[in-house]
Formats: C-alpha cells, sequence, structure tokens
C-alpha cells in the first residue's frame, strides 16, 4: 500500500462530474503487420494480459481516507477485472476522422471509475473513411487518471503496452502479482492522524530545500539574469470560464522534418518552441474571427518533467510547471516565433533558477483537507466567471513519443494524439507529440466554450502553414541580412471569416472529413493493405 503524493492528491481533489482529471490518447493502427495482417479483440486482450507486470498502473485502484482527512492510497485491486478496462465499439459508416474525434470526445467526457484502477482502452474500429489511413486500420482511445501519470509515465506506460517488433513474444518477466486487502476505515483513519503529526517536520525540510532556490532566484532577478514582466499575467478569454461536462477534440498531423526546420527562423530556438508559435498564431486566428482577441498576449501553462532516471516506471507526478507567453498579439509568423523563444529561454531561467524540482516537492506536504476543501470551493461558488485573473490562457504540453515504430498486438501504432483534463477557468488545452517522422497538435476543449473545433484546428494548420512558409522563404534567400530585432506589433483585433474548408498545406496532412491528406501525397509512406481489424 503505497500514498499518493500532494500534486497527484489534488487531481483526485479536483475532480467534478464536469471536470473528470484523466489524460489519454487516440492511438491508430494498421494490423497489416500483424500475423495474417489480422488484429483480433481477443488477441488485443490476450496481448494486454501477458503484459500487465510491466506497468504498475495496471491493477492498482485508490482508497480514499474517511472526510478527505489524509491523501489516499493505492494498493493491489483484489477485484481486478481486465475486461472492464478494455472495451470495444466501432464506428458507423462512412468512418471518417470528425466520426472519431466526436466518439473520442464522448468516451473523454465520462469519468473513471476511482473504486477500480483508474483506466479504460476503447478498440474503435470502421475507420475506412478516414483520407490518408490503409483500410482496415483501427484507434484505442485511452484514459488514465492524472493522479497515476503524468505525461513521462505515460510514455513508460506505452512502453509497456507496446513492442519494437511485431513479431516479439511475451516478455520473459514472471507476474509475480498479489492482491491486496482493502484497509477499513479505522486503518486509515489511524494512518491520517500519523501523518498529521509529522507533517509539519515535513514541511520544515522542503522550506529548507527550497531556501537556496529562492535566495537564487533574488539573486537572478537582481543580476537581470531573467525579468519578470506582465506579459507572464494572463488577460481572461472565452477559454477561462467555468466548464460544462461535454468536449470536443480534433488536431492536425504535420511533417516533424517541418518544425524541425522551421526553428532556423529564430536563433537558438527548439521544436517546443515552434509548437507554441503554432499554438499561438492559431488562437490568433481563431479570437479574431471572434472579434475577441485581447491586446496583450495569451500565455500558456507549459509542465515540465522533473522526473529522474531512478523513478522511470514509478506512478504519479514528477512535473513543475512554467509559463510561456504566446505572442498572439504579432501578426509576423516569424517575429512571434523569435518572441516566444526569448520568453521562453527568460521562463527557463527563472524555473532553473527557483529549482523545478522544489516546486515539485512542496506540493507533497500541502494538507490534504486544505488542498480538498479549496478545490471544491473553487468549484461550487464558480470563481471562474467572477472576474478572477487566470493565471495562464491554455495548456501546452509537449510529449516526445518514440522515434522508431511500435506495434501493439503486432498492429504498427501510425499516429498518436494526445489528450488533456480540463478544470474550471481552463477550458482549452493542447497537446504536441512526436512519433518517427509525425508531430501532431491535438486540443480538448469545453464543447459550450468551442462549439466549431474544426474551424480551430483549420486555425492551428494555417498557423503552421505560415511558419513553414517563412522558413521556407528564408531558406530560399541565404544571402540575404539576417532581419534586425523588431519590437512586437500589436494589431488592432478585427473580425474575419473563417478560413475555406479545404486546406492549402500541401505539407500537411489533414484529419478532417471529406479532405484530401496533402502529406500522404508529399511523402508517402509504403504500406501494406491490411485485412481485418478487431472483432
Amino acid at each position: 500500500m503505497r500514498q499518493l503524493q500532494g500534486m497527484d492528491a489534488s487531481f483526485v481533489a479536483l475532480e467534478t462530474k464536469n471536470s473528470p482529471m484523466h489524460i489519454g490518447s487516440i492511438l491508430i493502427y494498421n494490423p497489416a503487420t500483424a500475423p495474417g495482417g489480422f488484429v483480433r479483440f481477443k488477441d488485443i486482450l490476450s496481448f494486454f494480459e501477458s503484459r500487465m507486470q510491466l506497468s504498475r498502473t495496471m491493477r492498482q485502484r485508490m482508497v480514499r481516507v474517511p472526510f478527505d482527512l489524509d491523501y489516499p492510497y493505492w494498493i493491489e485491486d483484489p477485484d481486478f477485472d481486465l475486461e472492464y478496462h478494455v472495451r470495444h465499439v466501432a464506428l458507423p459508416e462512412p468512418g471518417d476522422w470528425r466520426q472519431l474525434c466526436i466518439q473520442a470526445a464522448r468516451i473523454f467526457a465520462r469519468p473513471l471509475d476511482l473504486t477500480r484502477p483508474p483506466w479504460e482502452f476503447t478498440v474503435v474500429e470502421g475507420l475506412d473513411g478516414i483520407e490518408g489511413l490503409p483500410k482496415g486500420c483501427y484507434a484505442m482511445v485511452t484514459k488514465v487518471h492524472h493522479a497515476a501519470i503524468d505525461g513521462m509515465s505515460g510514455i513508460d506506460l506505452m512502453e509497456a503496452m507496446h513492442t519494437l517488433r511485431a513479431d516479439e513474444g511475451p516478455p520473459p518477466e514472471l507476474d509475480t502479482w498479489k492482491p491486496e486487502k482493502i484497509p477499513n476505515p479505522a486503518e486509515l483513519l489511524g494512518k491520517s492522524y500519523f501523518n498529521a503529526v509529522t507533517n509539519p517536520l515535513k514541511q520544515l525540510e522542503v522550506a529548507a530545500k527550497a531556501a537556496p532556490g529562492l535566495a537564487k532566484a533574488l539573486k537572478g532577478l537582481v543580476a537581470k539574469e531573467f525579468s519578470v514582466s506582465g506579459e507572464m499575467v494572463a488577460p481572461k478569454t472565452r477559454f477561462n470560464k467555468v466548464i460544462s461536462a461535454h468536449r470536443v477534440v480534433e488536431g492536425r498531423s504535420l511533417p516533424l522534418a517541418d518544425i524541425k526546420a522551421i526553428r532556423a527562423l529564430a536563433d537558438g530556438s527548439k521544436v517546443n518552441d515552434v509548437f507554441l508559435a503554432i499554438v499561438g498564431g492559431a488562437l490568433r486566428k481563431y479570437l479574431i474571427a471572434k472579434d475577441d482577441l485581447p491586446a496583450k498576449t495569451l500565455t500558456a501553462m507549459a509542465p515540465i518533467s522533473v522526473r529522474s532516471k531512478t523513478e522511470k516506471g514509478d506512478m504519479g507526478n514528477q512535473v513543475a510547471a512554467m509559463v510561456a507567453p504566446l505572442g498572439t498579439h504579432i501578426e509576423d509568423p516569424a517575429e512571434r516565433l523569435r518572441f516566444v523563444h526569448q520568453r521562453t529561454v527568460n521562463s527557463k531561467a527563472m524555473t532553473e533558477a527557483i529549482g523545478a524540482r522544489n516546486m515539485t516537492e512542496a506540493s507533497k506536504v500541502s494538507p490534504a483537507l486544505w488542498m480538498s476543501l479549496g478545490a471544491q470551493l473553487y468549484t461550487r461558488l464558480g470563481l471562474a466567471n467572477r472576474g478572477m485573473t487566470p493565471m495562464f490562457s491554455t495548456v501546452v504540453t509537449n510529449v516526445p513519443g518514440p522515434p522508431v515504430p511500435i506495434y501493439s498486438t503486432g498492429a504498427r501504432l501510425e499516429s498518436m494524439f494526445g489528450l488533456l483534463c480540463l478544470t474550471d477557468g481552463m477550458g482549452l488545452g493542447h497537446t504536441v507529440q512526436s512519433y518517427v517522422d509525425e508531430a501532431t497538435v491535438t486540443f480538448t476543449a469545453c464543447r459550450e466554450l468551442m462549439p466549431d473545433p474544426a474551424f480551430y484546428a483549420q486555425c492551428i494548420e494555417d498557423s503552421f502553414v505560415e511558419l513553414r512558409d517563412a522558413a521556407r522563404a528564408a531558406q530560399a534567400a541565404p544571402d540575404a541580412a539576417p532581419p534586425a530585432p523588431k519590437a512586437p506589433r500589436t494589431a488592432t483585433p478585427r473580425k474575419t471569416r473563417p478560413p475555406a474548408a479545404k486546406g492549402k498545406d500541401k505539407g500537411t496532412r489533414k484529419g478532417a472529413a471529406g479532405t484530401k491528406s496533402a502529406a500522404k501525397r508529399s511523402k508517402a509512406k509504403p504500406t501494406r493493405k491490411s485485412k481485418g481489424s478487431p472483432k
């Protein structure tokens, strides 16, 4: 029996009917590489059953302390049932990308049963209407409670449920798993009393460790190693309100080579800076079309993993956060990327000075009762609608995926799109991922705050195209003098018509129904036609 830590417990405290605290993904598989080019649902069950011992997440359930007087505990579930956690559905014809997104949003909107191990995988077949995919492909929509995993431990879970070869057999490790007895309330209250007595000592220890970081941060601020500016305070947008129980999901697949090439527009910029600039451009386009763009730049919370090598495979969250201005007030895409890069360098310097690990450790000694009461009051009083300034406008989390193909039940993983949980005050979140030669930008949003997800997905694609074209133009004129740094130019928000449904990007693969996969035309991958999908 292991106790949850502070940040993990906060996701339990924040859980409501309208804000289920799970994260996940849409994974698309091609069964052509499986034995016989065919995968049955029972094959998937058998494959998962043979690999349970590789992940601590799969068979552990949560036990909450009465009255939430202390953090919950993980125990090995004595009633574990694999077939409850792995489900099977099919899309009606034509089975296009938009239908898959709608189905994923419906699945993702439903809270997990926290009296069982907090995860569900839903196999979705019938994807024959998605442009660019071979016939017979199927998807898997995954949901895992955020209390159990963060982005990096989610990758560890992915590794446990996948192989590097299509014909790889069961793992050699013996499954020594044993169920545990569910503790009674008296046992849990006794443990909470002991923790309440010792918690002040833990708080002093964390404060002592954090003191050098705070001193270093003050010294860096005086020495102007970084700055604290009003740009890091987010303006309120339509997405920073109380959310509903309904969700929308959409995304775009982009060539990873183009994402890397765009970095040349700003010396020293990283792939994550490019993703932030793409999201900033997309939000600018969307909010201008709604005549709702703030004059001040929007910001993103960008999680930073502080998980050490010795913690690989551990459950829970080991993340800190930095605030990244998105440059939504800047019209020129290259100028926006330079702005984003400069501000992320500043934010990283500030985070490193304070100590990202110290920020994570501090959350582990927050009193459980006050954390739970604070989360409930924030939701029940609807404070997100009462003029409170949001800490950030949205979330952009970057989760690097495998650089080589991986397989599940022998089927090759073709694409992966990440999904996020939402809370009151944060009704839009983005996940950016890389896998082999593909990059994906996916967003999860409250349906009431974003009723037109296909339009916002088009804004993401258009923002990428502008940056890609700017990078190609700069590369085509190597003798041109580099542009002098400019002060950010603020354009007056104006209402525009949404872009036409038919995209202009010939370097991307569009996911929306009825559009043609330009990326597959420009960089087609040889595939074998599959013979079937899970039955």
